[in-house]
């Protein structure tokens, strides 16, 4: 019996009625809801310290902005060392450091709102392993052990764009902002934002750097499927170039450092993305030429 035909067997002995299936989707969407209620719950208790830590880049850019003004100069490794707290931040008077809220439950409809991404975040390997289990039955063996590790990778870039928008792009971003500011003459432009733009800002360029960085789990997937080659994506990587700048200049603010900051890794992510297709080329021909050579 071929390798082929013991997928098969496998796959119709796993069969069930339409019912059964239906009756497993409720099952595993039940646990999916009440990993999510229970994360939401826990992440809604500690709402007020995950925002407090969200507003931390801000803290340390104001901080850097007080000491040296303005127009002064401040090193990027200053912003991004200080703050993952690797360097001292400089005094700062926290009174400067505000954000405001002018509808009477902002505040509460914010602490939900991160309590919900929060949550999504939390459970997600629930969520997933739920996933797994539910669309596993319906793989053969060789996709079954090429769905996995892509559920690993997935949150893995991630969280390597969140981690990039935290310490890279928020302290930037903020010191820009902070930098625009209008004091003199009898004139007052201060940067005040509200606690639900501010939060809105973080989301959105989590959510952009962390989609963006899923660019080698679908092109492996697509490489996978079969509707890509590495020579396509080879060939095609001016205009996937063009195409990351374009991209990086719609979800980042108007400034030319946040840009780079997106685009670059991309860059970087498109090449690892054809060395991936590229060894699942090489991997698809060695088991071609080892069937032909069992038959």
């Amino acid at each position: 019996m071929t390798s082929f035909d013991r997928d098969e067997a496998e796959i119709e002995a796993s069969r069930a009625p339409l019912m059964d299936h239906l009756i497993e989707l409720r099952g595993r969407l039940l646990i999916c809801v009440v990993a999510f209620i229970v994360a939401f719950i826990g992440c809604f208790a500690f709402s007020e310290k995950l925002y407090l830590f969200l507003v931390q880049p801000y803290v340390v850019s104001a901080a850097f902005h007080q000491t040296v003004g303005a127009h002064g100069h401040v090193s990027p490794f200053d912003l991004i060392l200080g703050t993952a707290r690797l360097i001292p931040v400089p005094d700062v008077d926290h009174q400067s450091v505000k954000l405001i809220y002018t509808a009477p439950l902002e505040i509460l409809f914010t602490k939900m709102k991160l309590a919900g991404l929060g949550a999504v975040i939390v459970a997600f390997p629930v969520l997933a392993w739920q996933l797994y289990r539910f669309v596993a039955p319906g793989l053969y063996r060789n996709e079954k052990g090429a769905f996995l590790p892509f559920l690993v990778a997935a949150p893995l870039l991630f969280l390597l764009g969140a981690a990039l928008v935290y310490f890279v792009m928020l302290p930037f971003v903020m010191w820009f902002s902070l930098s625009q500011q209008i004091i003199g003459q009898g004139v007052s432009a201060e940067l005040l934002p509200k606690v639900s733009d501010y939060l809105n800002l973080v989301t959105a360029l989590i959510l952009a750097f962390g989609l963006c960085f899923q660019l080698p789990v679908v092109m492996t997937l697509l490489g996978l499927a079969g509707m890509i080659s590495s020579q396509v994506m080879a060939k095609g990587r001016r205009y996937a170039i063009v195409a990351v700048v374009v991209v990086a200049a719609i979800v980042t603010p108007p400034d030319p450092i946040s840009q780079l900051m997106l685009a670059v890794p991309m860059v970087l992510l498109y090449e690892v993305s054809i060395w991936c297709v590229r060894i699942i080329e090489l991997r698809r021909k060695k088991a071609d030429a080892a069937e032909e050579l069992a038959s």
